[in-house]
């Protein structure tokens, strides 16, 4: 048996309206084809990505977590912190694959490939195998166990159970509430010796993604999950359902609030970064510039390093056709270099820093629970 979907009330059902029409509204907003557009989903997979490793101590600047999702070299990455960012990349990458696939269906061994996707670098950790025997949660502070997991011998059953589940169960549900109780299934029965955090979090934004109508990016709280503050309340949300052990009987409402509420608040940032880059990207081309050098200097003032092979990428241009703008944008003054060979790079300089900080601060989120 696994965790069921909660009953939910009235506050939860209203919630849960304002998602779906954020969720429309933000799908017209980016069908209307934008330059700045494929900037933005970059960065917020880059997001993602930050901070779901974050929340098992793998940090990494949002810098090298772009470069990740670019295929460039980070700039501050240990390598074996590179390791697990780009396994990380790799599952999310095939999810957004996984979200136009016509013979796509639901199935424990296809958790298994995403596994071996993240941890593949870790041949003693079993990446796309189940564990072999029993598992235990301990909180690093105090040492004491917080959760053990289900026996191994049960595993295959209940991952078999949790895929047929989202293939045929509860089809009714709102979509968040399925992919919070996804979420919770997978890291409850942690079937896994290592990595099942983050893989509940990637099959999350999965059974997101197979609804088709939002790309994984706009949809995935990983970001949200990944600030400090929030951790918190994640770790804390998931003990209130399930306590120490496997019990499938709890209350899965707080659960599913918490989920409903991160999607909110951080759909409401997703909102507000949207319309921030279209004000931004047409600031940017009225300084008359050749109109390719816009996503340069776009991507500096969003507070990013730009390197000359992700500029080129992005433009299609040569190696000295992206050196020759990228010396003119510096002698301009609105680009500033940093680092030198292969560690070189620009950020943004006065004028492009004035226009950024122009725009203002965002408005601050709301809380749908709090109305």
């Amino acid at each position: 048996m696994l965790y069921v979907s909660p009953r939910l009330a009235g506050e939860d059902k209203r919630v849960v309206d304002e998602l779906d029409r954020m969720r429309d509204n933000l799908r017209y907003q980016v069908a209307t084809p934008h330059r700045w557009t494929g900037q933005l989903r970059r960065r917020l997979m880059a997001r993602g990505i930050k901070g779901s490793n974050s929340i098992e101590g793998y940090d990494v600047t949002i810098d090298d977590a772009i470069a990740a999702t670019s295929g460039d070299e980070p700039l501050d990455t240990e390598p074996d912190v590179w390791a697990e960012i780009t396994g990380y990349r790799d599952a999310l990458t095939y999810v957004q694959q996984l979200a136009h696939s016509a013979e796509f269906h639901f199935d424990y061994m296809l958790f298994n490939s995403l596994h071996f996707m993240l941890l593949k670098h870790h041949p003693d950790k079993w990446p796309g195998r189940f564990r072999p025997g029993g598992i235990w949660i301990t909180d690093h502070s105090t040492g004491e166990v917080v959760y053990t997991g289900p026996d191994a011998d049960q595993l295959k059953r209940l991952m078999q159970d949790l895929s047929d589940w989202l293939e045929d169960g509860d089809l009714d549900a709102p979509l968040f509430v399925r992919a919070a109780m996804a979420h919770l299934n997978l890291v409850r029965i942690h079937p896994w010796r290592d990595g099942n955090g983050r893989m509940s979090r990637c099959v999350h934004t999965l059974v997101l993604a197979r609804d088709a109508i939002l790309a994984p990016e706009f949809s995935s709280i990983e970001e949200w999950l990944g600030s400090a503050r929030n951790t918190v309340a994640y770790y804390d949300a998931l003990r209130e359902t399930g306590r120490d052990s496997w019990r499938p009987h709890d209350d899965t409402l707080p659960w599913v609030r918490f989920c409903l509420r991160a999607h909110h608040m951080q759909m409401q940032r997703v909102r507000q970064r949207l319309d921030r880059a279209g004000r931004l990207w047409e600031m940017i081309e009225g300084l008359g510039l050749p109109s390719r050098t816009v996503s340069a200097l776009y991507a500096a003032a969003s507070g990013g390093r730009v390197r000359r092979t992700a500029y080129q990428r992005d433009e299609a241009l040569t190696t000295d056709q992206a050196t020759r703008d990228l010396r003119m944008l510096l002698d301009r003054g609105l680009l500033e270099q940093r680092g030198q060979t292969r560690g070189r790079y620009y950020v943004a300089a006065g004028p492009i820093r004035a226009i950024a900080e122009s725009l203002g601060r965002p408005a601050p989120l709301r809380d749908p629970y709090l109305d």
